[in-house]
């Protein structure tokens, strides 16, 4: 007998199943397009040349040591983290109403905040976009959040945002819910409100009192435009909202593994500063203690350096052009190929992922016939094709939308 009898088997967590089983095949000509990391145009890792230059400076800085980091993290992280997200001149960062906690990547981030706005303010209730990241509900119902609930955001017949379904949803939500909103590049469908349509949700979320969490996980990746990905935030707390937002620097940094993410807290009161960091600090406390140096004493090195700051934003627009190329190649051979539908919106969407408008079995057919690895909602990863596959994975698609058309 063992205490763990009872422990059953969990599901497999899909993205990482899909590049699995795509290392374990064989097959000449497999694609892997689930997981959400960038790929040269050769299909492989970039480590950004500012990364590798900022890490031989730390390295060769002989004042650095191995000692903790204060349990809210590095502080010259978070202070420029905090500014490249709002903006330097924007009025909750000169008043220090704005803060930043280093947490572990963005998850680890939307965690930290869940934790808090369910434990200290006794948030119940959260709501996120269908669909959504997958890991939203997991991090949401493990910080304590009762019930999870869903607002309407992709239009499958358009290929495209359903606004008035999303604003209805919002207008229906209980004062005080939280709602995840994406910053930019929404994760999976690439799909984004315009400015005109953030504006919109805004007055929706003032009028019925809903606390804005945003993720940020894309800033700078998606457009190239450090301001233009971060624009809805920045218009947020320009409204006076207090909010959250989780920031994750794996994309924009190529920091995957190093796990470096910022919680940037905007309030209206500098008198509770003080007090929520206290109250983050206990959190944070009982949880992992504090945060690792090495990713983040990266990021402040490159953010401080004027020099480095410009390198790396040509960096960013190096990777946010060719997954924009891409795009373009890909719908110009499903139409060469006159591949059945509107393709479009392959390149309407932006960001990392495309939200293909393949179903659950047309997606299953790509990975089991042709060997392209993909979640089953349809969504893939931009960053997985390359010049050299992009004609076979359109010829894929096309024959797939071709011998299954009833399920288009």
């Amino acid at each position: 007998m063992s205490w763990f009898d009872t422990v059953e088997l969990g599901p497999p967590i899909e993205v990482f199943l899909m590049n699995k089983l795509y290392n374990d095949d064989n097959y000449p000509n497999k694609v892997s397009l689930g997981v959400g990391a960038y790929r040269t145009n050769e299909g492989k890792p970039w480590v950004l040349p500012v990364v590798r230059t900022a890490e031989q400076a730390l390295a060769n800085d002989e004042s650095l040591n191995k000692e903790y980091l204060p349990v809210l993290g590095l502080e010259s992280f978070t202070i420029a983290a905090t500014k490249m997200l709002l903006g330097p001149n924007n009025s909750a960062v000169i008043d220090n109403r704005a803060f930043g906690i280093q947490c572990l990547s963005g998850t680890g981030s939307l965690r930290v905040g869940a934790e808090f706005l369910n434990r200290i303010l006794g948030k119940k209730i959260f709501y996120y976009s269908n669909p959504t990241w997958e890991n939203h509900k997991l991090v949401f119902r493990n910080a304590g959040f009762e019930e999870g609930r869903e607002y309407r955001y992709w239009c499958p017949k358009t290929r495209g945002l359903d606004i008035h379904g999303m604003l209805e949803d919002l207008r229906n939500a209980p004062e005080g819910s939280v709602i995840i909103l994406h910053s930019c590049a929404h994760n999976p469908t690439g799909c984004d409100p315009t400015p005109e349509q953030w504006d919109k949700i805004g007055e929706v979320m003032k009028e019925r009192r809903l606390f804005p969490f945003f993720d940020s996980a894309y800033q700078g990746f998606a457009s190239g435009d450090l301001d233009k990905d971060a624009a809805a935030v920045r218009s947020f707390a320009d409204k006076g909202f207090e909010l959250f937002c989780a920031q994750s620097f794996a994309k924009n940094f190529g920091l995957y593994n190093e796990r470096v993410g910022n919680l940037t807290v905007v309030l209206n009161n500098l008198d509770l500063v003080q007090k929520v960091k206290s109250q983050l600090t206990l959190l944070i406390r009982g949880m992992y203690s504090n945060p690792p140096s090495h990713g983040a004493r990266i990021i402040s090195y490159v953010l401080n350096n004027k020099d480095l700051y410009n390198q790396w934003r040509d960096n960013i627009r190096t990777m946010s052009s060719r997954i924009k190329e891409m795009r373009k190649m890909l719908r110009d051979n499903l139409e060469r190929l006159g591949t059945p539908g509107d393709w479009r919106h392959i390149t309407q969407q932006i960001g990392m992922f495309s939200y293909t408008g393949l179903n659950e079995l047309q997606s299953e057919n790509m990975v089991k016939k042709h060997h392209v690895y993909m979640l089953k909602s349809g969504r893939i990863s931009m960053c997985g094709v390359t010049p050299s596959n992009v004609e076979y994975v359109a010829k894929a698609i096309h024959e797939t939308v071709t011998s299954m058309p009833d399920k288009l």
